[in-house]
């Protein structure tokens, strides 16, 4: 894939999985069997340690509480209105 591509935290999980479920793979193999980089597969794997199995993603959807997702929300809405 291409340079700066994103990725969405259920393909992270699911090439996580797939280089635990291949240890026969190199970590490089496995990157190219899912057409990613091996650093990126290897981030993911450190984050999934990390996170108890769970892949964090930058987002959109990655809000530590709803308020923090309607604060953000606001947030935007506001700088809309000040550019109009």
């Amino acid at each position: 894939m291409a340079k700066g591509m994103k990725y969405d935290q259920q393909f992270k999980e699911n090439a996580v999985r797939y280089r635990l479920d291949h240890p026969e793979l190199t970590l490089k193999k496995a990157a190219e069997n899912l057409e990613i980089s091996d650093s990126a597969l290897k981030t993911w794997l450190r984050a999934a340690r990390e996170h108890e199995g769970c892949v964090p993603t930058r987002g959109s959807g990655n809000y530590s509480s709803d308020e923090a997702k309607e604060i953000a929300c606001l947030q935007r809405e506001q700088e809309d209105t000040k550019d109009a």
